[in-house]
């Protein structure tokens, strides 16, 4: 139990490195992690993806706290964006947990991949439509209702699909990385409560279960986290838009790979 733990920590200082560069929320890297943990964990293999979807977005929560910190402080969060686009985000993130609960786990797994790769290859390649308009209110809450509805069923905290986004919608790439960071929060929030309380009574669970919630894995990786996506948003400040961008389509590459290998 010592070495899982300390593989937590671990896990959580990158995933609070990739939140503050990238605002993902780190869910990307945490979900495949701890799939691959709580299989070596023994963990009944009908809830385990849901699992570690739970917990992923539960760490997100503390994740997102430190990495908004830090873009604010540089100013880079565009908040009149996020006012709307977070009410559609936490809507849309609840329905989404409901939506996960329904699916089975390999699925959500294959999912997860074919959905990194198709961004990966969107950002790499630079193919995002241009021209997109500057955001409208309506158009930011429902964009936001679809990003937490994916989001959720992902355990991610929206950056892969809310930075192109608002990428597209003509805002730059750090001011798109911050207020990704900002939407990420009422995405954990809304999937991490919907999530501990569906999963109660559920026989499947372990007894250090919150509803679908794993709370050493949370423990463990909340208490990294935090403090290394500061440190993240610091570096994605000092990189190049072209950079960040090439950097974050390189890493959902790798993420795409290792779902689809091992669910095809």
């Amino acid at each position: 139990m010592l070495l899982l733990f300390i593989g937590y920590l671990v896990l959580g200082a990158f995933a609070g490195v990739l939140a503050g560069l990238f605002g993902v929320g780190g869910g990307l890297v945490i979900v495949p992690v701890l799939v691959v943990t709580f299989q070596f964990q023994g963990m009944v293999p009908e809830v385990l993806t849901h699992v570690a979807v739970a917990t992923s977005l539960a760490t997100i929560v503390i994740t997102s706290i430190s990495s908004i910190s830090a873009h604010h402080k540089r100013g880079a969060v565009r908040w009149r964006l996020f006012r709307f686009i977070g009410l559609g985000v936490a809507f849309g993130s609840a329905l989404g947990v409901v939506t996960a609960i329904e699916l089975e786990g390999k699925v959500i797994q294959l999912a997860i991949g074919v959905f990194a790769l198709y961004v990966a290859v969107m950002m790499g390649l630079d193919v995002v439509p241009k021209g997109g308009g500057k955001p409208s209110r309506p158009g930011l809450v429902v964009s936001g209702g679809f990003i937490g509805w994916v989001s959720a069923i992902f355990g991610i905290g929206g950056g892969t699909l809310t930075v192109p986004y608002l990428n597209w919608k003509q805002v730059s790439m750090q001011e798109a990385v911050a207020t990704s960071a900002a939407c990420g929060f009422p995405i954990a929030v809304a999937g991490a409560v919907t999530n501990a309380l569906m999963g109660q009574g559920n026989s499947n669970l372990d007894e250090w279960s919150l509803g679908y919630i794993y709370l050493p894995a949370l423990l463990g990786i909340s208490l990294t986290s935090y403090g290394f996506a500061k440190f993240g948003a610091k570096l994605a400040h000092s990189m190049s838009p072209t950079m960040l961008r090439r950097a974050f389509s390189v890493f959902l590459l790798l993420v795409a790979g290792k779902f689809i290998l091992s669910n095809i």
